[in-house]
């Protein structure tokens, strides 16, 4: 590893500094958590607060969660090599400025003479969509996105999980590396950054364990693996034990997530979530809707899943042939998105956000008849970008309705050219995969 090793020597008092930064106050229904349920309700409080402002790649409130998870990781006995407040990267932006934001990665070294050079990752995304301006009737308003699911769950859970491996560290065959990536939402380039700039030992990771949005477990857990079979037996080994609860492996992801930046890097990866919820992506994602007893039996179980990867044999990368036909990424000639030495760019832009809201959102009709009969959510499309810049071979991945499927591929398929992408100094046809959003604004009675 090349990154920087960096341990905190932190006072004993740190475990109520970092309870008054949470801003959690135990109430009398609270007296009988856990140790697990009560940390995370204190890390929750503190990264989903009105303080951190929802945590926007490159905001304060970033760098105050970054330097928080640094605290907490330290105060478990793990080494962080990221430094006190994360390992800064920056990403151009549309505006030709850069914007800074960055990684919290810590590390537990394994026992095994053989196998301790190997790296199981376990991440979690950092951000989320911050503080968001809007008029009503020409009186300028702000909502604050706390991201309490989306995703302090994960970075809760992520804490915790490696609370109980560093406590334990003696079972651990190969090395385990923690991370919490930055600017997830921005086409997951912490991940990306990670991956192909800050650590050297990629080649040596073995899998990749993704948690996001872990706080709603009565709507179900999740297993994403991309149909890796060797990941899927042990999800099913792990399961056949006595568990508290089981995710179901499920073929079609349930939301795109920092697994598909080590998928495309050939690492076997798996997500695990509870899924989507009424109040994702709003300014109601708040403590409040977290199911911690749940969180608490998923935290058990992904202790045991993890264990059982850490010491086990190493999953082998297999595409899901279905997903990757349809994709065309099976080709050759075609490269991804994340992959390119200079990624594609939509007006001088290479975030595909900006293609979403500069392009898709502003020529999207939503169907009338989709609109009276309340349909709403997410369809994904995967299309490629070709060397002139020109996009084609756009299909719908994840169908939603076929009314709305047809309008995400109608108005990609209308995009104006793009600059293509460039490899080793080449441009290259480039695979890119979005989710397309329909939703339905409630009207409010007058």
């Amino acid at each position: 590893m090349t990154m920087k090793r960096t341990l905190l020597c932190l006072p004993l008092f740190l475990s109520c500094v970092l309870t008054l930064r949470g801003q959690y106050r135990p109430s009398y229904s609270s007296l009988t958590d856990s140790e697990a349920v009560t940390a995370m309700k204190e890390q929750v409080g503190f990264l989903a607060s009105a303080a951190l402002e929802g945590r926007k790649a490159g905001s304060e409130g970033e760098l105050e969660a970054a330097a928080y998870l640094s605290e907490v990781f330290a105060s478990y006995g793990l080494d962080v090599l990221s430094g006190p407040e994360g390992e800064l990267f920056g990403m151009k932006q549309a505006d030709g400025d850069t914007l800074t934001s960055r990684n919290v990665i810590a590390y537990i070294p394994g026992y095994d003479p053989a196998l301790r050079s190997k790296y199981i990752v376990i991440g979690a995304r950092l951000d989320n969509l911050g503080r968001v301006g809007y008029s009503v009737d020409g009186e300028s308003r702000e909502k604050i996105y706390y991201g309490a699911n989306g995703n302090a769950s994960g970075l809760a859970i992520l804490t915790q999980l490696a609370r109980m491996l560093s406590t334990n560290s003696v079972l651990l065959k190969r090395s385990v590396i923690l991370a919490a990536f930055g600017s997830s939402l921005q086409s997951g380039a912490g991940a990306w950054y990670f991956l192909n700039r800050s650590f050297a030992g990629a080649d040596r990771i073995d899998a990749m364990i993704n948690l996001d949005m872990l706080g709603t477990g009565s709507n179900g857990f999740y297993a994403y693996t991309a149909s890796n079979p060797d990941l899927n037996h042990l999800l099913e080994a792990v399961g056949n034990t006595l568990q508290p609860v089981r995710p179901e492996t499920v073929a079609l992801e349930p939301v795109s997530s920092d697994h598909r930046i080590f998928y495309d890097k050939e690492i076997p990866a798996v997500l695990f979530t509870t899924g989507m919820y009424p109040e994702y992506n709003t300014e109601r994602d708040t403590p409040s809707i977290l199911e911690y007893d749940g969180m608490e039996r998923e935290l058990e179980y992904l202790y045991n899943f993890t264990l059982a990867l850490v010491n086990g044999r190493k999953p082998e990368f297999r595409k899901d042939s279905e997903k990757e036909g349809r994709s065309g990424i099976l080709n050759p000639d075609v490269v991804s998105f994340y992959d390119c030495d200079v990624r594609p760019r939509f007006f001088r832009s290479d975030n595909p956000a900006d293609f979403l809201s500069k392009w898709v959102y502003t020529y999207l009709r939503y169907p009338e008849s989709a609109v009276e009969e309340g349909v709403q959510g997410r369809v994904q499309v995967d299309f490629v970008i070709d060397e002139k810049g020109k996009v084609q071979d756009v299909r719908v991945t994840r169908s939603l309705d076929p009314r709305l499927d047809a309008e995400a591929v109608r108005v990609i398929s209308a995009s104006p050219d793009w600059k293509p992408g460039i490899l080793r100094g080449q441009k290259v046809k480039t695979a890119l995969s979005l989710y397309v959003e329909f939703r339905l604004e409630k009207r409010k009675k007058r």
